[in-house]
């Protein structure tokens, strides 16, 4: 089991920047592949972006394409979303996932092990 802690969320305009970062321990970090999830109130919860154990290997939901980049520090076991160009509609509680394997995966089942999430909040 991994544990996993998100940091970085807040509240900023449209347009903003933003960096989330997840802090790992437990497993060993570099053996796993990673994933950022989001929940807005009342919408279930969705991919947001994923990066193999390795870092070589990224993905993004199509609404973030563009505009966050995912990645990782084997080193110091952590994992980032840069979120830049924000929206109203980024507004969410963004989680961390561990997968269960070296790859990411873009569902809720090809992850194990999750942080407790970090609010974002988009102001127009």
């Amino acid at each position: 089991q991994v544990q996993l802690v998100e940091s970085g969320g807040g509240l900023v305009q449209a347009g903003d920047s933003l960096r989330l970062s997840c802090a790992a321990s437990g497993r060993t970090f570099s053996r796993y592949g990673m994933g950022w999830f989001r929940q807005a109130p009342g919408k279930e919860r969705e991919f947001v972006a994923g990066i193999n154990s390795n870092g070589f290997s990224t993905h993004y939901a199509d609404s973030v394409k563009g505009r966050f980049t995912i990645s990782r520090d084997n080193a110091k076991n952590m994992e980032y979303l840069q979120m830049n160009s924000l929206k109203p509609e980024d507004t969410a509680v963004y989680y961390c996932a561990a997968a269960y394997g070296g790859n990411w995966g873009s569902t809720l089942y090809d992850y194990r092990d999750w942080g407790q999430g970090t609010q974002v909040t988009v102001s127009p």
